[in-house]
C-alpha cells in the first residue's frame, strides 16, 4: 500500500534551458552595468566573514543578484542546489528554513498572477489611478503583451527535473532516513513544482513533465493557477496564518490579517491536493499531510472518502486559542483539520493549546487523548521531529568542510566564538539577540576583543523597518569596540555555503538562539552533534536558546533558557556561557546528545505512521457501525453458564430517561424497579447502578431495592451491595480546594448570565444556563466557560466538560471508571477470602461518554485474562468502545436484564 505524503513543495521540479538566454555570467555584468547607485555603505564598511583576500572565497552575488544565477541557487528553507546542469545531488543545509521567493528565476516561467486587491478600496482606487496614468504615458504595457513572447519559450524548451531548492527540508531528510533505517512502506510526494505553470498550461510539456515525475520519481505534482498558489502562498499563507501562528495578532496596525480576500485561494489550492490525493487513492492507502499550508485538505478528503486514513501533522507552533481565534476563518481551519484520524505537533503545549481551541470555539468535547465529534474520534499526539544525525556526520567528514574549519580556527585564533543563523523576521528575535550582545559588551569590558558574534542573517526578500533596526544596531557596535584586528559583531545579511555552515557549528564556543516563537529549532541539534571534537579541539560548546521554541521544552533545562525580550537574562546567558567550567560543559553537552540521538528524524517518522495506523485500526473497531447488535441467546448461554456475576448499569438514559430527579421520583420508575429486584434476588448477581446524582438522590430513588449497590456523583461515592452507608472515595480536601477556585469563575459568569444558576454537589459543580434570558448567548459562551476552568484549574486535576445546558465540572482522579474497578477488586478479593469462586461474568451498559473508560477498562480485563465473560453495551449512536450496542434504548435494556433475571 503506498503512503501518500502530502507538502506544499515536491522534492523535484523543474529546470528549462532557454534557446537564446545569455550565460550567467554575461547576465550578472549586464545586471550590474544597469544598475544604479548603490545605497549600500562603501565596502570596506561592510561586514565579512573572512576579511583577508587571500582566504576569501570568490564574491557571493548580492541580494539582488542571487537568484539569477543558475550556477548557485540559495534558498530559504535550507536545501541548496549547486550547478543544477549536472546530475549532482543537492546538498542539505539545515532544514528548518522558511520557503522562498515564488517565481523570478530565468530558467522557469513567470507568474502571470494579479497580486489580489488592497484591502483598502482607497488604496484600491489611488493604485488604479496611478496604473492609468503610467498607461497615458506609454510606461505600462499591458500583462499579456509582456509576458507572452517569455511564457512561449517554455511550449518548446527542453526540460529537466532537478532537486527543488524550497520545501520542508525537515520531512525530506526524515523521510529519507527512514527508508535508510529500514521503513519499508512506499510512499509517494504530493505537492506543487514551486515555480509558476500557466505557462503551461494547454501544451504537451506539462503532460509529459506529469508523466516523468509520477513514473520515475513517484511523485504527483499538483498544477494550480499562478493566481491560486501566489494568493495561498505570498498572501494568506505568509501575511495570515504564519503570522497568527507565531503570535504575531491582527490588532498589530501593520498586520495583513484582514486580507481576507486570499481566503479563497487558501481553499482553491487545498481542494486542487485533495482532488490529486481522491484520484489516485486506493483501499488501504495511507495519506499524511503536513503542515499549515494544507489545513483544509483531511476535511475535503474526508468528505468524499470517508474510510480514509488520513493523518495531519503541523510543523509549526500552534497558538493559544486566545490567538487563535482572532482568525476570521477559524472555525473551517479547524474542522479541515479535523478531519484526519491523527493530528501531530511537535510538543505538549501545541496539542494542548489545540485541544482547549476546539473546545472553545467549535464546543465540542477535547480530552488529553484527542477530541470527540458527533460521529467519531479524533486523536492527537505530540512527537518533535529531529535531524538526521548519521546524515550530518557524513557531510562533517567533507574535506571541504574540514578546511573552512581550519580556516576559521586562524582566522579566530584566541576568540570565543557566538554563532547565531536565522530568517531576518520580527518573530527570529535577531534585533533583540544583537542588542543582548550590545549589553553584554557593555556590562564587561574585559571580554571586548575577546569574543566574537557571527550573525547570519536570512533575508525574507521584504525590506522592513526591521532591516535598518538592524544595521543600526551592528554600526553601533562595531564602531565603539572595532579596531584594526579586531570586529566584535560580523553580520551577513546572506546564507553561506553549507561546509562554512557546518564548519561555524563545530569552532563555535557558543550558538545563540532567540526567537520571540517557533516550532522547533533544528539548529540547535545540528550545533549538539557538531560539537562532540572529532574535527576540531573546541567541543561541548553552549547553547543559549529561548524557551519559545518547542525544542526549548525538549531539552529539559541542560541548555541556558533565556526570554529573548530580556535583554539583561540574555547578556548574562552569554557571560555563563563563555565562562562555564568544561566539566559543566560536558555534562549539559552529553545531556542533550543523548535527547538528539533519541529524537531523530527517522524516528518521528516511523512513529507518526505506526500511531496513525494504531489509532486508525482502534477508530474503525469502535466506530457505531462496526460494533455489532447485542446477541440475546448467546448473551443467555454466556450468563446461564456463569456462578458469579457483576453488573454495573448506567442510571439516566439507561435504566431511566433523561429528566430532573424531582419530576423522575414522581413518575415512580416501577418496571426499573421490577426488574431491578428480580436481577439482584439471585445470590450470583452484584449490582450496581451509577449516576451522576447526589448519594441522597439515589437511595430516595432506590430505596425499594434491597441488596443493590449504587455508586453517586460519577465515581466519588460508593454504597456496597447490601451495605446501609456510603463511602466517600474522593479526597474531601483536594476537591473543596479546587471548588472554591471553580465557584468563584463560575460566580463571575453567574452575575452576567441572568436566569442562571450553580448546583453544587458534594464533589462536583454544575453551570445551568437551561432558563438563562438570552439563552443563546449563553449557549455561545459556555464554551468559553469551560475553557476558562480547564486551563485555570489544569493543575488542581479537574475537568469541565460542556453538556446539553450545562457545564459540569468534576474531578479527574475519581471517575465511574475507578469506581468500577475498585469494587470488582473487592468482590474478587472476597471471594478469595471464602474460598467463593471469581467474578466471571462481567455486564457494563451505558449511554454516554463518561461511560467510555468503563468499557475500556472492562474490556482490558478480559484482554489481560483476568475475567472469562466481559459484556459492553453501548446505547448511544456514536463511536464507543463497548463490544456491542443496543438500539431500542431503555426499553432494550430492561427487556435484556428482565430475561437474564428469568434465566436464574
Amino acid at each position: 500500500m503506498t503512503i501518500f505524503l502530502a507538502s506544499l513543495f515536491l522534492p523535484k521540479t523543474v529546470y528549462f534551458k532557454l534557446p537564446d538566454a545569455p550565460p550567467s555570467s554575461a547576465r550578472r555584468i549586464q545586471k550590474q552595468n544597469n544598475k544604479k547607485t548603490s545605497k549600500r555603505p562603501p565596502l570596506e564598511l561592510r561586514t565579512s566573514l573572512f576579511p583577508d583576500p587571500t582566504i576569501t572565497p570568490p564574491k557571493t552575488p548580492e541580494e539582488e543578484e542571487a537568484y539569477l544565477d543558475d550556477e548557485l541557487f540559495v534558498n530559504e528553507d535550507g536545501l541548496r542546489v549547486l550547478n543544477v546542469s549536472d546530475d549532482e545531488e543537492f546538498i542539505k543545509a539545515p532544514t528548518d528554513k522558511e520557503s522562498p521567493k515564488w517565481g523570478g528565476r530565468p530558467n522557469q516561467p513567470k507568474s502571470r498572477a494579479n497580486s489580489p486587491p488592497p484591502a483598502s478600496l482607497i488604496e484600491h482606487a489611488r493604485t488604479l489611478e496611478k496604473a492609468k496614468e503610467l498607461g497615458r504615458q506609454g510606461i505600462l504595457q499591458p500583462r499579456a503583451t509582456r509576458s507572452d513572447s517569455h511564457d512561449r519559450v517554455f511550449a518548446h524548451a527542453n526540460w529537466r527535473i532537478v532537486n527543488a531548492d524550497q520545501g520542508n527540508g525537515g520531512l525530506r531528510n526524515a523521510a529519507e532516513a527512514a527508508a535508510r533505517d529500514g521503513y519499508a512502506e512506499e510512499y509517494s510526494w504530493v505537492g506543487t513544482l514551486g515555480m509558476p505553470t500557466d505557462a503551461l498550461e494547454g501544451t504537451q510539456q506539462k503532460a509529459d513533465i506529469n508523466d516523468k515525475l509520477i513514473t520515475e520519481f513517484n511523485m504527483y505534482p499538483v498544477f494550480c493557477s499562478d493566481k491560486d498558489f501566489d494568493g495561498h502562498y505570498l498572501h494568506f499563507c505568509k501575511q495570515i496564518l504564519w503570522p497568527v501562528f507565531h503570535y504575531q495578532i491582527p490588532d498589530n496596525p501593520k498586520s495583513k490579517a484582514y486580507e481576507d480576500h486570499s481566503w479563497q485561494f487558501y481553499v482553491n489550492l487545498n481542494q486542487a491536493f485533495a482532488d490529486k490525493i481522491v484520484k489516485n487513492w486506493k483501499r488501504g492507502d495511507t495519506i499524511w499531510v503536513n503542515d499549515y499550508h494544507l489545513l483544509l485538505v483531511p476535511g475535503m478528503i474526508r468528505k468524499k472518502l470517508p474510510d480514509a486514513k488520513i493523518g495531519l501533522f503541523l510543523h509549526v507552533a500552534f497558538p493559544s486559542s486566545e490567538v487563535f481565534r482572532c482568525l476570521a476563518v477559524r472555525k473551517e481551519l479547524l474542522e479541515g483539520m479535523l478531519g484526519a484520524n491523527l493530528i501531530g505537533f511537535q510538543i505538549h503545549e501545541y496539542t494542548r493549546h489545540f485541544l482547549q481551541t476546539c473546545s472553545r470555539l467549535l464546543s465540542v468535547e477535547a480530552t488529553p487523548d484527542g477530541v470527540q465529534l458527533e460521529d467519531r474520534f479524533v486523536n492527537v499526539m505530540n512527537h518533535a521531529i529531529g535531524i538526521d544525525p548519521v546524515n550530518l556526520n557524513a557531510h562533517r567528514q567533507d574535506e571541504e568542510v574540514k578546511k573552512w574549519i581550519g580556516i576559521m580556527r586562524d582566522r579566530y585564533k584566541d576568540k570565543k566564538i557566538i554563532v547565531a543563523r536565522d530568517k531576518l523576521d520580527h518573530v527570529r528575535g535577531v534585533r533583540q539577540k544583537l542588542l543582548s550582545y550590545e549589553l553584554f559588551l557593555n556590562k564587561n569590558p574585559q571580554w571586548r576583543d575577546k569574543v566574537v558574534l557571527i550573525q547570519v542573517a536570512l533575508s525574507t526578500g521584504e525590506k522592513t523597518d526591521l532591516d535598518a533596526a538592524v544595521g543600526d544596531i551592528v554600526t553601533r557596535v562595531n564602531s565603539n569596540w572595532a579596531n584594526l584586528a579586531y570586529l566584535p559583531l560580523v553580520y551577513l545579511k546572506q546564507d553561506i555555503p553549507y561546509p562554512q555552515y557546518l564548519a561555524l557549528l563545530t569552532i563555535a564556543d557558543a550558538l545563540m538562539i532567540t526567537s520571540q516563537r517557533e516550532g522547533m529549532n533544528l539548529t540547535s541539534h545540528e550545533f549538539i552533534v557538531c560539537q562532540d571534537g572529532k574535527y576540531s579541539d573546541q567541543k561541548h560548546g553552549s547553547l543559549i536558546l529561548s524557551e519559545f521554541t518547542g525544542t526549548s521544552s525538549l531539552f529539559g533545562n541542560k541548555e541556558l533558557t533565556v526570554n529573548p525580550w530580556s535583554y539583561r537574562q540574555c547578556s548574562e546567558a552569554i557571560k555563563q556561557a563563555l565562562e562555564m567550567s568544561d566539566a559543566e560543559k560536558k555534562d549539559r553537552w552529553e545531556a542533550l546528545r543523548e535527547i538528539v540521538s533519541h529524537h531523530t528524524g527517522s524516528h518521528w517518522f516511523s512513529r507518526f505512521l505506526g500511531t496513525l495506523d494504531q489509532v486508525y485500526e482502534e477508530q474503525h473497531r469502535h466506530d457505531q457501525t462496526s460494533v455489532p447488535r447485542l446477541n440475546l441467546n448467546t448473551l443467555g448461554q454466556r450468563y446461564s453458564q456463569s456462578q458469579k456475576r457483576l453488573f454495573f448499569l448506567d442510571l439516566e438514559g439507561t435504566l431511566i430517561p433523561y429528566g430532573p430527579m424531582n419530576e423522575i421520583i414522581p413518575m415512580n420508575p416501577q418496571r426499573t424497579l421490577d426488574v431491578l429486584n428480580d436481577l439482584v434476588e439471585d445470590p450470583r448477581n452484584t449490582v450496581y447502578v451509577m449516576s451522576g446524582r447526589r448519594p441522597e438522590e439515589l437511595d430516595r430513588l432506590f430505596r425499594l431495592v434491597p441488596n443493590l449497590g449504587l455508586i453517586a456523583e460519577n465515581g466519588c461515592f460508593i454504597k456496597k451491595s447490601g451495605g446501609a452507608t456510603w463511602t466517600e472515595v474522593a479526597d474531601h480536601d483536594k476537591v473543596a480546594a479546587w471548588k472554591e477556585s471553580v465557584r468563584g469563575i463560575l460566580q463571575y459568569y453567574l452575575e452576567r448570565t441572568p436566569g442562571s444558576e450553580i448546583e453544587d454537589r458534594n464533589c462536583s459543580v454544575i453551570f445551568h444556563y437551561k432558563h438563562a434570558e438570552d439563552y443563546a448567548n449563553a449557549e455561545r459562551q459556555a464554551s468559553d466557560w469551560t475553557g476558562h476552568i480547564n486551563e485555570s484549574c489544569e493543575e488542581q486535576r479537574v475537568h469541565a466538560t460542556q453538556l446539553e445546558n450545562c457545564v459540569v465540572v468534576e474531578p479527574i482522579d475519581w471517575t465511574k471508571e475507578t469506581a468500577a474497578a475498585q469494587v470488582y477488586e473487592e468482590a474478587n478479593n472476597d471471594s478469595q477470602s471464602s474460598q467463593s469462586s471469581p467474578v466471571d461474568f462481567l455486564m457494563v451498559i451505558g449511554d454516554g461518554r463518561e461511560d467510555e473508560k468503563v468499557y475500556k477498562w472492562a474490556n482490558g480485563l478480559k484482554g489481560e485474562g483476568r475475567a472469562k465473560e466481559v459484556i459492553t453495551v453501548s446505547l448511544g449512536n456514536r463511536n464507543t468502545e463497548a463490544t456491542s450496542t443496543l438500539t431500542q434504548g431503555v426499553s432494550g435494556v430492561l427487556v435484556t436484564l428482565q430475561k437474564l433475571a428469568g434465566l436464574s
